[in-house]
């Protein structure tokens, strides 16, 4: 597993990658391929608070947990719980929908720094709009526990996005 480690505002040391490493390490034994695994992992800070993101995509899905702590090891130690949990509970379904299942290629989310204060858009990220049906695209929402997912939806032969709504069911809307 290759696990890529990036501070914002705090100098990541050998012993915080160590931890890091070696917590990580431990979801090998759920995945088919973990030679081919990567894990982009960004730690910030905030004041006393620490954030730990993990990101993970897959040919055929995303994973990705964050936690914010003020003690760096509890934050990780949380992520990797979160992450680990996912990937459990989901294992069937992921199974089921892919029967080789494959963990393979990343990508790195795109966050410009805003540099005044009127700026209106925040963040913006780049997606890969891979074609897929309703179910899947339902399956990676809940894989990255978003409340919305655009895909390039194979059934309608469009963009949709699939979203929750408050009642808790989804909704999709398709473009034309």
């Amino acid at each position: 597993m290759k696990i890529n480690v990036h501070g914002e505002k705090i100098k990541v040391t050998k012993a915080m990658l160590d931890y890091i490493e070696q917590k990580l390490t431990k979801l090998e034994k759920y995945l088919d391929k973990p030679e081919s695994v990567t894990m982009n992992v960004i730690i910030k800070v905030k004041g006393i608070q620490k954030r730990i993101e993990v990101t993970s995509l897959t040919r055929k899905f995303t994973i990705r947990a964050e936690e914010i702590h003020s003690d760096y090891y509890a934050a990780v130690d949380l992520v990797v719980d979160k992450l680990e949990r996912q990937i459990v509970k989901n294992k069937n379904k992921i199974n089921d929908k892919y029967k080789n299942l494959e963990m393979t290629g990343f990508t790195k989310e795109i966050e410009p720094k805003p540099n005044c204060d009127d700026v209106k858009i925040v963040k913006r990220k780049n997606i890969e709009m891979k074609p897929m049906d309703e179910e899947e695209a339902l399956l990676q929402a809940e894989l990255l526990n978003h409340d919305f997912f655009i895909f390039n939806n194979i059934e309608e032969d469009c963009v949709s996005v699939i979203y929750k709504r408050k009642d808790g069911c989804y909704g999709i809307i398709n473009t034309k």
